[in-house]
């Protein structure tokens, strides 16, 4: 069983490293996709990554909620992995919701202005 400090670090050391995967994902993937499918892609993957949930009913700690769904669903079926499942499904659409206010707010394309018309050169000596 795990003492206090030892779940605090492995706590720290599984967010760490989701979030140095977090920064690498969005970094190559801004070197060549537009703004808002990055934000969409890297707020999917924080929301899988870093939800947590119970992993049994009678246990005071947390545990990823993608590692307790996917036991619990392939041990013992859907039901007992719906308590997993639900914050996961929560945070997966609050995602998308915040990458579509952000795809329309922040990374939105402008409009491109007006170019004024080039005059061909024979037309303009007539």
């Amino acid at each position: 069983m795990l003492s206090e400090s030892s779940y605090l670090t492995a706590i720290y050391v599984y967010t760490g490293a989701a979030f140095g995967l977090l920064i690498c994902l969005a970094w190559w993937l801004g070197r060549h996709w537009r703004a808002g499918w990055v934000a969409l892609v890297v707020l999917l993957a924080a929301a899988l990554l870093l939800t947590p949930a119970y992993p049994k009913a009678d246990v005071d700690t947390f545990a990823p909620a993608l590692i307790v769904a996917g036991f619990q669903l392939f041990t013992e079926g859907y039901a007992a992995a719906e308590h997993a499942l639900r914050p996961l499904a929560y945070m997966s659409a609050l995602a998308v919701v915040i990458a579509l206010l952000l795809w329309v707010t922040i990374f939105r394309r402008r409009g491109r202005a007006a170019q004024p018309q080039q005059v061909p050169p024979a037309a303009a000596e007539d």
